[in-house]
C-alpha cells in the first residue's frame, strides 16, 4: 500500500516515476468528470464514491483482484488536496490503513517535498525546479487487526509530517 501526502497534480506523475512495481490508484469517483483526464482515470483507477457504503466496500474486492494480479495499491490518505495551501499535511482518512490490514500488505509511506512549490492547485502558481521524494521504511501489517488502524494511520502520518517539517 503506497501512501503519500497530496499537494499537487505532480503527485500522480511522481508516484508513477518512483514506484518500481506496477500499481493502481484508489481515487474518488468525481474525477471521472474532468475532460480527457477522466477518460484515462477510470481505466487505471479503482474508483470509490465516498458517500456510498457499497462503493466503499466494493473497493476491497477490486483491490484484492489487483493484488492477486501482482499490482500494488496507491492511496493519498488525505482524501484530496487541502483547500488551504498553508496546511502542511491534512489529517488522514482510515481507508488505506484498513485496507492494508485487511489484505496483510505493508504500508509504504512516501513524502513529496516540492510538488506544491512546483505546481500547486492555485492558478498561475509554482515554477520550475527539482522535485524530491523520500520513500520511508515499510510498516508491516500482518500482526495487526482492524482495531489497530488508527494507530497505524497516525504513525504513518507522523513519519510523513516529520519529513515535511525538515524541509
Amino acid at each position: 500500500m503506497l501512501v503519500a501526502n497530496h499537494t499537487s497534480m505532480l503527485d500522480i506523475m511522481l508516484m508513477l516515476y518512483i514506484s518500481k512495481n506496477p500499481f493502481v490508484f484508489v481515487g474518488k469517483k468525481e474525477l471521472v468528470k474532468i475532460p480527457v483526464f477522466g477518460f484515462f482515470y477510470k481505466r487505471v483507477c479503482i474508483m470509490v464514491d465516498r458517500e456510498d457504503t457499497r462503493s466503499r466496500t466494493g473497493v476491497y474486492r477490486r483491490a484484492q483482484r489487483r493484488l492477486n494480479q501482482g499490482l500494488s495499491i496507491c492511496i493519498f490518505p488525505e482524501g484530496g488536496v487541502p483547500d488551504d495551501e498553508k496546511v502542511l499535511l491534512d489529517s488522514f482518512k482510515d481507508g488505506a490503513f484498513k485496507m492494508a490490514i485487511a489484505h496483510d500488505i505493508p504500508v509504504v509511506p512516501i513524502t513529496f517535498h516540492d510538488n506544491k512549490k512546483r505546481f500547486s492547485f492555485s492558478f498561475f502558481s509554482g515554477g520550475p525546479g527539482r522535485v524530491r521524494a523520500k520513500v520511508h521504511s515499510f510498516f508491516e501489517t500482518k500482526i495487526l487487526s482492524e482495531a489497530d488502524k488508527g494507530i497505524l494511520r497516525e504513525e504513518v502520518r507522523a513519519v510523513i509530517l516529520n519529513e515535511l517539517s525538515k524541509g
